[in-house]
């Protein structure tokens, strides 16, 4: 290690810097706090060794001075005038330990063996921070980030409506179907709040059987189920001061939503097997695909804890019922995913277009990414055409169709009015304008008119 000695007294200066040599070490001193502070904006040392006493100077403050300009420097202070009182206020104000003098070599030792793990602990967190800044970069770098803005009124209100409370400390519930970005738009809250500098922790409630789900939540102390071999702190400890993410908090099983419902009334939890309480300063953000009102009713989901996540809730719209979303987050994807590739694709074909809007997207925004990201890999040619894209098929959700046309077939006993009814009303669904469904039908808007008031469509 590089070491730096500050001490008035040069017979103190000379032994220690021997002793050190002797193990190895380079080392350098200084007599005084200006000397040293030069130093060490000069170069840097692995350990610095301050006397608190340096003639008329207070090593207290040359060590609050280093400190200042280098907050990882590791100081050890040493002095002939030890004291409990002197020690305590040495490590408060953030010295890494401390010597008192006269020292054996043994206790000097220690101190260097102790320097050297703290430093190599410094290198893997270091280590660490970078390797997280790459895999956030990767991770920016392999989608295309999700605007917050829509052409669809009532998508524009939802999120309106939660970047407004984002700023408080409310719970917040965000509904929606899998797949419309709802763990993105929690991350988002976190990003416009006042915690944003605080954790952000995401527990995914389905993941889990029910022991291990309370565990992850609220830590457990050693011996408190199989397996568990030592104390540890739970999620809810890691997001202390910031934001805690309940991911499809409708799977959230019954004997875990009491305890859930005490973290959020009264800011106390208890780790697995301990019966002390713990105090908590977390924010919860909540998401579900699920109805929690019919959860409610058949008994799977409290209604008390329902009405404590729902202080604000919002629900994101499918895709499907946001066509002029739709088009916009394609062509940012396909923008996106040709150029990562390399390849210059410019937009969709029209029949490329109408096949985007005649799928029901039942996995969203996730389905609609892979679509665009493999139809930019198998394009033939500059334009993507409906060949490129999934083939429409009937959506369902929780089992019941919601096509239009569902149980109408070619040739089956239905009259050519229903048959044409059901495609009108397909059609007028996901086009873009009454023109746009005029031509798809291979008709004038003045015949598509009279048919929609034939039908009563109008």
């Amino acid at each position: 290690m590089d070491i730096l000695i500050v001490d008035d007294e040069k017979s103190i200066r000379l032994t220690t810097s021997l002793a050190l040599e002797s193990e190895g070490h380079y080392v350098e001193t200084a007599e005084d706090g200006d000397t040293a502070l030069r130093r060490l904006k000069e170069e840097n040392f692995d350990l610095v060794f301050l006397d608190l006493r340096l003639g008329d100077e207070d090593g207290l403050d040359v060590l609050q001075k280093i400190l200042a300009s280098k907050p990882r420097q590791l100081v050890t202070i040493f002095t002939a005038h030890a004291s409990v009182s002197t020690a305590v206020k040495a490590t408060q104000l953030g010295a890494f330990d401390y010597l008192e003098k006269p020292f054996t070599p043994d206790e000097l030792r220690a101190i260097l063996n102790k320097a050297k793990k703290a430093l190599q602990t410094q290198v893997e967190v270091t280590r660490l921070q970078e390797t997280v800044q790459e895999l956030k970069s990767e991770v920016r770098h392999s989608s295309p980030p999700l605007r917050f803005v829509s052409d669809d009124d009532r998508t524009r209100d939802e999120f309106d409506t939660l970047f407004r409370a984002a700023a408080t400390s409310a719970s917040v519930l965000i509904l929606g179907e899998s797949g419309t970005g709802k763990s993105v738009i929690a991350r988002e809250v976190h990003e416009r709040s006042h915690l944003r500098d605080k954790p952000f922790v995401t527990v995914s409630c389905p993941s889990l059987s029910k022991e291990l789900l309370e565990s992850v939540l609220f830590g457990h102390m050693k011996g408190s189920f199989t397996g568990a071999i030592k104390d540890t702190w739970g999620k809810v400890h890691a997001a202390e001061g910031g934001t805690l993410f309940l991911d499809e908090i409708g799977e959230l099983p019954m004997e875990i939503q009491p305890k859930l419902l005490r973290l959020l009334q009264e800011r106390e939890y208890e780790r697995l097997g301990e019966n002390k309480v713990r105090e908590s300063n977390v924010r919860v953000i909540a998401a579900t695909n699920r109805d929690l009102v019919k959860s409610i009713s058949t008994g799977d989901f409290r209604e008390d804890l329902y009405y404590r996540l729902n202080v604000i809730s919002v629900t994101v719209p499918a895709l499907r019922d946001r066509p002029a979303d739709l088009i916009r987050f394609a062509n940012e994807y396909l923008a996106f995913f040709s150029g990562q590739m390399g390849r210059k694709i410019d937009g969709f074909s029209d029949s490329g277009r109408t096949a985007l809007m005649r799928h029901p997207w039942p996995g969203n925004l996730r389905e609609l990414r892979n679509a665009i990201e493999r139809a930019a890999i198998l394009a033939r040619g500059s334009k993507i055409e409906a060949e490129d894209l999934p083939r429409p098929t009937p959506l369902t959700v929780n089992g019941t169709s919601t096509d239009p046309v569902s149980g109408l077939g070619i040739g089956g006993e239905h009259s050519l009015d229903e048959i044409e009814q059901a495609h009108l009303t397909r059609v007028l669904d996901w086009a873009p304008s009454l023109q746009d469904a005029a031509s798809i039908l291979g008709i004038d808007k003045a015949t598509l008119y009279r048919k929609r008031k034939r039908f009563g469509m109008d």
